[in-house]
């Protein structure tokens, strides 16, 4: 029995929740989700590139599309359980999910997340970056600002052996003293081997509670901070788009984290 097994036992005698083998990652598999992360992260650098006020959301899929594909990889939301489009984008008061359409064109003042998963060799990485087109109102630059802000304090929380709970805390009380609520009915994920891995990372909670996080597990942390109330509602005809239920504005930031026996490692910006 290895000393991380020991620890991990002495906490499941405790009643805590603990991850199994599975989601802890072998050496081979970081690499690959490392690579993963790579290309997921030039990805966003070049959708950083091309963004633009005019531009439908739309040009923003085929971007993505044809990057990922050029350079190997594959997008992973694309006809994932349905899902349409090889990237999410969600501006103002969408939330998460936002289906790319010919239809919707950024607009001065937008503030807007483009959320890509990339598939490489099998493995996966995933991560999120928000972009405020033109000028836009200081409330707006605000909500953004607090969003990575709640992500970073997050990610500085979380150390081997801490709880889900106990990053989800911190973000929440950093969102409420900034006067913003923490979205309940989403949340992160593990991730890596699958698009959507065990445990749920959620971004409130108490602490200690949720399971353990160990060397060797991958996740995202990925907040999603609302101007107004934390309540949602997914659209009905899509199935897919998630908006704020008051009409305010949501923003958030994600990226994929390695636990270490340090801390968290990046593996996507």
């Amino acid at each position: 029995m290895t000393e991380m097994d020991k620890r991990i036992l002495w906490f499941q005698n405790k009643g805590k929740l603990c991850p199994t083998r599975e989601l802890i990652k072998t050496p081979e598999q970081i690499e690959g989700i490392r690579c993963a992360g790579k290309l997921n992260t030039a990805l966003l650098d070049h959708v950083t590139e091309k963004i633009r006020e005019g531009m439908t959301t739309a040009e923003i899929d085929r971007i993505v599309y044809d990057f990922t594909t050029a350079h190997g990889g594959i997008p992973a939301p694309l006809n994932y359980e349905g899902f349409p489009k090889s990237v999410c984008v969600s501006k103002n008061d969408v939330v998460c999910h936002g289906i790319p359409s010919e239809e919707e064109v950024l607009e001065e003042g937008d503030i807007v997340n483009v959320d890509v998963t990339t598939i490489l060799n099998g493995y996966f990485a995933d991560a999120s970056r928000m972009f405020i087109i033109g000028k836009t109102s200081s409330e707006r630059e605000r909500l953004v600002r607090v969003a990575k802000e709640c992500l970073d304090i997050g990610a500085e929380v979380c150390k081997p052996y801490t709880f889900v709970g106990d990053m989800g805390n911190a973000i929440a009380k950093y969102a409420h003293k900034n006067g913003y609520t923490i979205v309940r009915d989403l949340c992160g994920h593990g991730v890596g081997n699958a698009f959507h891995e065990d445990p749920d990372i959620e971004h409130y909670g108490k602490k200690g509670s949720g399971m353990l996080l160990v060397p060797g597990m991958v996740f995202t942390i990925e907040p999603m901070v609302n101007a107004g109330d934390w309540e949602v509602v997914v659209d009905e005809e899509d199935g897919w788009t998630v908006y704020t239920e008051d009409y305010s504005d949501s923003a958030q930031w994600e990226h994929t984290f390695l636990m270490t026996d340090e801390g968290l490692e990046v593996i996507t910006y």
